[in-house]
């Protein structure tokens, strides 16, 4: 087996990552557990079990065996169960549809952007949010009206508790800078706000437990345009099946809370890292997101 110590700092800090991007947040449990005490107390509790059962238990001498036995598993009995993970701690105990309707409660209730993400942070009823760091909220010009919009927190975001953190970030902060606008001009933000575990999928019912946090968060930052990167984005505002190489580019109307707003979808930073050659295609989306936010907002 290969130790920590002889690892080098960098060998080191790839297995850190490899295991963050697995979905391996903590190393510590919760509550202390002296694993040394338990286990000599379970190897006491074998060694009396066998010294003390005779070889052959006559009828009268059964009853005071059992006993015996008995009393000998005691010590390892009252031992402290290893603690209970955050996840199954915190697990939400009500229904989906249930949980649904306390998000729209909280969500509607929400007068500023600020109490949404004081209403996001307090929420309990979505399980992501249990094996989540960071409720990642908006960033950026809460006001400036054009809104940029990803899936879900990666690892980087998730330490960091800001969008479009990390590697993806500095990626998308060079495609902003493209056009003349950079990250602290405009509002980021994501679909969901925790990142779920090993950067998997949400499942149907929480996308439906998030979704009233996002369409409050757009009717409440009233933006005259939005960017959505990504298949999973483009997917939950436009429905259908089609991937983001069948969407992008194309501009559609989402209407949230009763209110037009046009969308355009394009290609995720993270999927122009894992495939270059696609810089083409978000380049000409990038451009015709530019020309419409001037024609939105002109001079």
């Amino acid at each position: 087996m290969i130790s920590a110590n002889d690892l080098s700092p960098a060998e080191l800090a790839a297995l850190l990552h490899f295991h963050a991007d697995a979905g391996v947040d903590w190393l510590l449990e919760e509550e202390p557990v002296d694993r040394f005490a338990e286990f000599e107390a379970m190897k006491l509790a074998r060694q009396g079990a066998r010294t003390s059962q005779p070889r052959i238990d006559t009828p009268s001498q059964a009853p005071a065996s059992a006993a015996r036995a008995q009393t000998e598993r005691r010590p390892a009995e009252r031992q402290p169960a290893p603690s209970a993970s955050p996840q199954s701690r915190n697990a939400p105990a009500i229904p989906d549809d249930q949980a649904i309707e306390q998000a729209r409660f909280a969500a509607e209730s929400a007068r500023s952007l600020s109490e949404l993400k004081t209403a996001l942070e307090a929420f309990n009823g979505c399980n992501l949010k249990n094996s989540a760091r960071s409720t990642v909220f908006a960033t950026g010009d809460l006001e400036s009206r054009i809104m940029v919009i990803g899936p879900m927190p990666g690892a980087d975001d998730d330490r960091e508790g800001i969008p479009f953190a990390g590697k993806a970030g500095q990626m998308l902060d060079r495609m902003l800078g493209a056009i003349g606008l950079n990250r602290q001009q405009i509002m980021l933000t994501n679909v969901i706000a925790w990142r779920p575990p090993g950067n998997r999928a949400p499942s149907v019912p929480e996308m439906e437990i998030c979704r009233p946090f996002i369409d409050r968060q757009i009717a409440l930052a009233e933006p005259k345009v939005l960017l959505l990167l990504g298949n999973f984005t483009a997917r939950f505002f436009f429905g259908g099946n089609d991937t983001i190489l069948g969407v992008r580019g194309q501009w559609r109307d989402v209407w949230i809370s009763g209110t037009k707003i046009p969308a355009m979808a394009s290609l995720h930073p993270q999927e122009l890292l894992t495939a270059p050659i696609n810089k083409r295609l978000a380049w000409n989306d990038l451009l015709a997101f530019k020309s419409r936010v001037r024609t939105e907002f002109p001079g």
